[in-house]
């Protein structure tokens, strides 16, 4: 578990342009906000002056990022919220949507809002991991003819990494990021190269296609803090996508934040107190969805063959502070749990051929799952 200084030297490591700390202002105190020292975890008790100063600067900032974005995306609110939900929990997100409904489009837009690295990776059949992560080359000193080798870092070193159609790619190149999504490290050539940080993975999926396409290992997808489903646009608002979208405008974006000042964010929320019945209702939620353990009611033991690991509940409290900090409150609720709870939990579960048969989805078993799992 990387340690809060960890954090604070390594933003904008690994990043062979600068791009990490290019943006950030000479020295960011406006978030300046004390850290729990080394190793010991923050303590559930009143927040400082420093923290509630620094919950109101989030939430402005919240709302300068969504102007922003909104100058360009139409619409998908609640699409846009769970993005920076889980932006400042310090999450990967996984995008499921049919093609045009910008979610590339959304991702690019909040890396340059936020001034930070924006790598694009186009998954393929033919993709192989070192197209990811990076490789050797042998290079020979022309004066004295030495040869070394040197590691050419590939896109996965950047702030923000879009990893399109992420399904498209054999399991053996997906897996490429696994250890990049859990430690924020590459390790090539038997070298271990550290990612410049903030260190975010969002991802795209159709969910339509069959064809040529590869399901995700489980072991991937509970590496997403979220899966997002992206629907169809309004009326109204397909109309006005239209109109942007076959005209010459194109807004310039404002910079509201700097991978220093995000890191700093990321660091606040997880200082942000849950309360015990808080922890025990997220814990009690990712439990039910277990249909081995006794807690699970008859429908999940009936379409559900493997329920949420324990990250799911951990990610549901995590989640919970970044929406309440977000909020402008310096305390998660279960209101916070509740509305996260389809995001953190559906892409966990793995259904039965009865579920499958029948037309079961995954997030309308996490509603039922609401209805009966009590605060």
């Amino acid at each position: 578990m990387l340690e809060p200084e960890d954090l604070g030297e390594r933003a904008g490591a690994g990043d062979p342009d600068g791009a990490g700390d290019e943006i950030g202002d000479d020295e960011d105190t406006s978030l300046n906000v004390p850290l729990a020292p080394p190793g010991r975890a923050p303590q559930d008790t009143d927040p400082h002056a420093a923290d509630l100063e620094a919950v109101a600067e989030i939430a402005r900032a919240h709302a300068q990022i969504l102007g922003e974005i909104e100058k360009r995306i139409v619409g998908q609110r609640k699409v846009i919220e769970h993005l920076l939900t889980a932006l400042f929990a310090r999450g990967h997100c996984l995008f499921v949507g049919v093609p045009g409904l910008a979610k590339t489009l959304l991702i690019s837009t909040l890396a340059e809002t936020l001034n930070l690295s924006f790598s694009r990776i186009q998954f393929t059949p033919d993709l192989m991991p070192s197209d990811i992560t990076g490789t050797e080359v042998l290079e020979e000193d022309q004066a004295t003819g030495r040869r070394t080798f040197r590691f050419i870092r590939g896109p996965v070193f950047a702030n923000l990494v879009l990893a399109d159609e992420i399904n498209r790619t054999p399991p053996k190149t997906q897996a490429a990021l696994l250890q990049s999504m859990q430690e924020y490290r590459v390790t090539a050539g038997g070298t271990t190269h550290e990612l410049a940080l903030p260190f975010l993975v969002f991802a795209t999926q159709n969910p339509i296609e069959q064809e040529g396409t590869y399901p995700l290992p489980e072991a991937q997808l509970d590496r997403f803090m979220f899966q997002v489903d992206v629907d169809y646009p309004t009326d109204a608002e397909e109309e006005e996508i239209v109109r942007q979208q076959t005209s010459d405008w194109r807004p310039e974006l404002g910079r509201v934040l700097s991978p220093q000042r995000i890191l700093r964010l990321q660091e606040l929320v997880r200082r942000v107190p849950a309360a015990d019945h808080v922890v025990k209702y997220a814990v009690a939620l990712a439990r039910a969805t277990r249909p081995q353990g006794d807690k699970a009611p008859a429908f999940i033991k009936e379409y559900v063959a493997w329920g949420a690991g324990p990250r799911a509940s951990q990610y549901l409290v995590l989640a919970g502070k970044a929406r309440a900090i977000l909020d402008g409150r310096f305390a998660v609720s279960q209101d916070d749990i509740a509305a996260l709870a389809r995001p953190t939990l559906q892409h966990r579960l793995i259904l039965n051929y009865r579920a499958e048969a029948e037309g079961v989805r995954p997030g309308d078993l996490i509603d039922r799952l609401l209805g009966v799992v009590v605060p």
